[in-house]
């Protein structure tokens, strides 16, 4: 009956399928087509998580030529359909309300052992125009299921960088070069660590991220996004 009476009030359509907006929990997007998301189980690179066209292979050839600092990254989806509506509604459009809805997917991944949480920060400035870092934001809920400390303070973002949306992988590697540094290098010492980011594609921005942990003592590192894109 809320439903129904919200969507008299303010009437949505899903960008998905285009009908009317259902379900105030999911809205903009209506409840079937956010029952349809579905989590990616296909070949994948046992490094940096990429979608692979067969079983056969195992490491990608980009993992081979150049080992990342990770153990593994691993996606609950492919960044498409619903589940890219999804992340750009929350990171573009700032609905925050489905960051508990779509970290409860990432849910489905198995959680290694560590001993804290850290999501990918944003520049300040990033920060302060979107108002909130989204991959805290899907990193909450991991933290509060798994009772692994969330840590936001340890890696930080201290250059501004070009969207990498658009930029090949070399340029998206050379973009995100030296953008983050560590504030607290003795609390990572021997220490493992799950790195949390809402989508990957090249596997750069964590790539970067990792190596400087690694380089400020990390021992483990493990990488959970929510999506993984199919391009590269």
């Amino acid at each position: 009956m809320l439903n129904k009476f919200l969507n008299i009030l303010f009437p949505e359509f899903c960008p998905v399928c285009k009908n009317p907006s259902n379900c105030h929990k999911t809205a903009p997007i209506c409840l079937a087509c956010w029952q349809a998301i579905s989590p990616y189980k296909g070949p994948i690179c046992r490094k940096c998580g990429k979608p692979l066209v067969s079983d056969v292979s195992i490491i990608c050839s980009t993992c081979i030529k150049d080992a990342p600092a990770f153990e593994w990254v691993r996606s609950f989806g492919i960044y498409e359909g619903t589940l890219r509506e999804a992340v750009n509604l929350l990171k573009y459009k700032r609905i925050k309300r489905l960051s508990g809805l779509l970290s409860e997917l990432m849910l489905n991944l198995k959680m290694p052992q560590a001993h804290a949480i850290i999501p990918v920060p944003l520049f300040k400035r990033r920060l302060r125009q979107r108002e909130f870092n989204h991959s805290a934001l899907l990193a909450k809920p991991l933290a509060d299921y798994t009772g692994i400390p969330l840590i936001q303070n340890c890696l930080i973002k201290v250059r501004d960088t070009r969207p990498q949306v658009g930029l090949s992988a070399k340029e998206r590697r050379k973009n995100i070069r030296n953008a983050f540094t560590i504030t607290d290098r003795q609390f990572l010492q021997k220490k493992d660590f799950i790195l949390v980011d809402d989508v990957v594609t090249t596997s750069a921005t964590v790539r970067e991220c990792s190596m400087m942990m690694k380089k400020a003592g990390a021992k483990n590192i493990y990488v959970i996004t929510l999506a993984h894109s199919n391009s590269d």
